[in-house]
């Protein structure tokens, strides 16, 4: 299948590189010119713009950093996507991304005979999670394409359906990590061993795959990890938008958020997420250090990046 991709960052490389190993022709776009480079190295050919992507394309992927990105990227009447796929066509998003964009662009897409998925995602390729939007017939249409980069396809529902499942899941996965840092502050203003405390919590009902961050980049000082700060702040601030839109409580999201806003606002928006811990760190005047065990090392190097909640 001839294959459109924009937008080839860590996530988008990565996919689009399982489907040059499934067989698909790619063209490929980036805004940085250079992040285009690995794939064009095994067969993929260069766009320049999402317009040239699409163009001879069947199926063209988004993978960007937000909303805005999308509708410029897709929208655009000279340069976006629609400007330059053909109708029969499909655009598959995997943006984590606002539930109306989603359906603003499936509006678009219909208007001009395109099918469309939101298909934002979760983990790794190749067995990474998509939720996807759209109807169910074209879900099933494209269902072997996603399998190529994924291990866990789910159809939620409409239009839409797709970012509202990844928002919900970054949600947990975000007020449950500062939760967590805030029993870890607990414990070590209460004078307990933290190293002790980070083997008791992954066999007690503290468990979570979010906690296990925290032991591995925090405890260490070292808070690194998959997704940025930058990005969490942003699927955070999507998160608690939806849930004001439908009307549903938010306060720990919002908690949370006012967090991750004033690490961002330290400058750290581009480290890992887990250094969000420093602005609990300031608050309470205490830090969460502790020499990892001979178990979190061992598990640790045998995979490093278990518990990150991914782009």
């Amino acid at each position: 299948m001839r294959v459109g991709f924009v937008g080839t960052g860590t996530m988008g490389a990565a996919m689009a590189s399982c489907l040059i190993d499934a067989g698909h022709a790619l063209s490929v776009y980036d805004i940085r010119p250079e992040a285009t480079a690995g794939l064009q190295a095994r067969g993929a050919r260069p766009a320049a713009s999402p317009r040239a992507a699409a163009q001879g394309s069947e199926v063209v992927f988004l993978s960007l950093p937000g909303p805005e990105a999308v509708g410029q990227a897709a929208l655009d009447p000279a340069s976006g996507v629609l400007a330059g796929l053909a109708a029969g066509g499909a655009l598959i998003d995997t943006t984590t991304n606002a539930p109306d964009m989603a359906r603003r662009l499936a509006e678009a897409c219909r208007a001009r005979g395109i099918d469309m998925l939101d298909a934002p995602v979760s983990g790794r390729p190749p067995g990474m999670t998509v939720m996807a939007g759209g109807e169910a017939a074209v879900f099933a249409r494209y269902r072997p394409l996603l399998a190529a980069m994924a291990g866990h396809i789910f159809h939620v529902g409409p239009a839409g359906s797709g970012c509202i499942a990844k928002l919900v899941t970054q949600y947990l996965g975000y007020a449950n990590f500062v939760a967590a840092l805030e029993g870890m502050m607990i414990a070590a203003k209460a004078g307990i061993d933290l190293g002790v405390l980070a083997e008791i919590v992954p066999l007690s009902a503290g468990a979570s795959r979010t906690f296990d961050n925290i032991p591995r980049a925090v405890l260490t000082g070292t808070f690194a990890a998959g997704g940025t700060l930058d990005i969490v702040a942003k699927d955070l601030a999507l998160a608690c938008a939806l849930a004001r839109a439908v009307g549903a409580p938010a306060a720990l999201g919002l908690c949370a958020h006012d967090l991750f806003s004033r690490a961002q606002a330290q400058g750290w928006g581009g480290e890992g997420f887990p250094v969000v811990a420093r602005i609990l760190e300031r608050f309470a005047d205490c830090e969460l250090r502790a020499r990892p065990s001979a178990r979190q090392t061992r598990f640790a190097a045998e995979d490093p990046r278990r518990g990150s909640p991914r782009r």
